[in-house]
């Protein structure tokens, strides 16, 4: 069968969309690769020389590998909290009965677009008084004030619409609220709970102003400040920041393209009905 032309036109589009999307990421990993003096000489797309001397350098002169645990340990708490935390919240908004469900619910959304910025002086002072300044705790508690108002949102929605009939047959059988949440509803929102504590860990991976404000030395910045800190007095290092910047991108694509399935999957639960 001869393509049509409106779908040679597509293909190509979405050849056009894609190469410009992929773009940036092949110049990044390509530039990490060259050596510093020709970052900006060069013209060529291909690299001429290759060296792996800034990714030498990230592990032997600026010791990286303590960013991605400090991303990995903060990221990975803030998910463990706050999903489970967020499923009772949600599983409550869902399918109690009370008033003024959506209200609360405007609210918790509310919280989440709130600018960072304004609350980060009293946060500090607060932070500052409980000495949790520069700890993990003193992360993963601002972090969570941001990141479980979305994990609720989201959650709601999935539950909402999971069948009803499953939880009442468990419960006309004697089991608990409790009991039909963990043994019922979440295995079948089980999509729309991965989704969310995905999105949650990528939200912290990549928060920069919290990160930057209540850490106050190496030994405790996450990976965006320390990417930002590697400027110099007089230069930027842009070969040792796009490595970092390479290094820093693999742990998400990995977790990524691992769970695309469960993301699209939770994404899209809502869609139909069933």
């Amino acid at each position: 069968m001869i393509a049509r032309p409106a779908s040679i036109a597509v293909a190509i589009a979405g050849a056009l969309l894609l190469a410009v999307l992929l773009f940036p990421i092949y110049w990044m990993i390509a530039a990490s690769l060259m050596p510093e003096s020709r970052l900006f000489d060069s013209h060529s797309l291909l690299p001429a020389a290759l060296t792996l001397e800034h990714y030498r350098a990230l592990f032997d002169e600026r010791d990286f590998l303590v960013p991605i645990r400090n991303s990995l340990l903060v990221s990975g708490l803030t998910t463990a909290v706050a999903v489970p935390v967020a499923a009772l919240c949600a599983y409550a908004l869902a399918r109690l009965r009370m008033r003024g469900k959506g209200l609360l619910l405007a609210g918790v959304l509310a919280i989440s677009m709130f600018p960072q910025i304004s609350i980060v002086p009293p946060l500090f002072l607060i932070l500052r008084e409980l000495r949790l300044l520069n700890t993990y705790a003193g992360l993963v508690l601002p972090y969570l004030t941001f990141s479980m108002p979305l994990a609720i949102w989201l959650l709601t929605g999935f539950f909402r619409q999971l069948p009803r009939d499953l939880e009442e047959a468990a419960m006309l059988d004697g089991a608990t609220r409790m009991r039909t949440l963990r043994d019922v509803v979440l295995p079948l929102a089980a999509p729309g709970v991965a989704s969310t504590a995905i999105l949650t860990f990528l939200y912290c991976w990549n928060e920069f102003l919290f990160a930057l404000s209540f850490t106050l030395g190496p030994d405790r910045y996450t990976v965006p400040v320390a990417i930002t800190l590697f400027r110099g007095r007089y230069q930027v290092p842009w070969g040792e920041v796009l490595a970092g910047t390479v290094l820093a991108t693999i742990p998400v694509a990995l977790l990524v393209l691992g769970c695309q399935r469960r993301i699209v999957a939770g994404l899209t639960v809502g869609a139909t009905k069933g």
